[in-house]
């Protein structure tokens, strides 16, 4: 992995001077409260060490150039009025951002640009919003337009609905904006407030394991889910006042849930209510220092994704499987949007590289490779890195 310096010789080696600028975005990782940030509930989602790093300078050529690290693929294009998505290149994203910034007429100037992630892509860790919340953080900075952390985040998770074309809510770009070393962010995806919960986690570390199978939101079912809210939304609505399907409680829920006709979007309704209510209860648990009783939480989480929700998938199971044998481990869940990417887990620390080893050669006989295993660390939000 390439430290600053690396990237900073690159972009010289690239662009022919050092680049004025360094930034850093983190990746995230979601604790508990999946696939309601769009449907008004309360999430627990935390910034984690690994992110994307965005070397850059001003041109006076009018021209934003996109490179990249770990793609091949480079940009070069007019400063211009306007852009649209071209095709599924991983410059989309940046672009969307500045596309965005000029709609709101914001100043700009035309930009050398050098990314570098560390991120698994399509692991479900949120590169998509670290890279969009690390050039909106850039531009603000460089450019002297002064957006809070909560404008950068909403301007993002613009670009991710209308630029890109995924229907997500906003937790993602918010938790890579707002980041709080070793705290996890207990946001209301309706009001937007935040309320930082220490992770204090004793014995145990979260572990993240990487299934190694790519997804695209763009291309899988997260659209659909998307969809199926909302229809379930408007039936409960002709007969309940409520704005949002996390505005319902689990008892109310099974009282009323003869409205919705469909029984797999009334599955998909028990999943965001149900989840909702976890993350209340996990949030007591942190509080009170019950880290069993959060474990538990945990896979009943990954249950409903499974059985209600449907976003798991033979890879994510097959770690889950595992952990519930592993006596190291008292509690996983899948994170993130699913259809792939990656789990966390609940590991005793001094069991973790028993866990490695173990789930490894468990996976690889299941699945026919390796995952990647990773110790978490809990980092802070977007910022900008000195270059010394």
């Amino acid at each position: 992995m390439p430290d600053k310096y690396a990237i900073i010789k690159e972009f010289s080696k690239r662009y022919g001077s050092e680049p004025e600028h360094l930034f850093f975005c983190p990746g995230r990782i979601n604790i508990i409260g999946e696939h309601i940030d769009y449907n008004g509930g309360k999430v627990m989602p935390c910034a984690i060490s690994m992110g994307t790093f965005l070397a850059v300078s001003k041109n006076t050529a009018k021209r934003i150039r996109f490179q990249c690290l770990n793609f091949p693929e480079v940009a070069e294009l007019h400063l211009q009025e306007s852009y649209s998505k071209a095709g599924n290149q991983w410059f989309n994203y940046p672009l969307g951002v500045i596309h965005e910034f000029i709609q709101n007429n914001y100043p700009i100037s035309g930009l050398d640009l050098l990314y570098y992630g560390n991120l698994p892509i399509g692991a479900g860790l949120s590169s998509s919003a670290s890279i969009e919340v690390l050039t909106a953080f850039a531009l603000s900075e460089m450019f002297a337009v002064d957006l809070t952390k909560k404008e950068i985040a909403l301007l993002s998770k613009k670009v991710e609905n209308e630029f890109i074309g995924v229907n997500c809510g906003i937790m993602d770009q918010f938790a890579v904006a707002f980041g709080k070393k070793n705290n996890a962010i207990l946001l209301d995806c309706e009001t937007l407030d935040p309320e930082y919960i220490p992770l204090e986690l004793g014995d145990y570390i979260l572990a993240i394991i990487n299934t190694k199978k790519e997804r695209s939101l763009v291309g899988s079912k997260y659209n659909d889910r998307f969809f199926e809210c909302g229809t379930a939304l408007k039936q409960l609505k002709k007969n309940l006042s409520i704005t949002t399907l996390c505005d319902l409680d689990l008892k109310s829920f099974i009282r009323n849930q003869s409205l919705i006709q469909d029984p797999v979007i009334r599955k998909r309704t028990e999943h965001v209510i149900s989840e909702n209510e976890r993350v209340k209860l996990a949030a007591e648990s942190f509080k009170s220092g019950d880290i069993v009783s959060f474990g538990k939480l945990m896979y009943e989480s990954h249950r409903s994704l499974k059985e209600l929700y449907e976003v798991s998938c033979t890879e994510l199971n097959t770690i889950i499987d595992f952990c519930k044998t592993f006596a190291g481990c008292i509690g996983a869940r899948m994170t993130g949007a699913g259809f792939g990417g990656c789990a966390i887990a609940l590991i005793r620390n001094e069991n973790f590289d028993e866990f490695e080893a173990k789930i490894s050669n468990y996976y690889t006989e299941k699945i026919g490779y390796n995952p990647e295993v990773y110790k978490t660390e809990i980092g802070d939000g977007v910022r900008e890195i000195s270059m010394d």
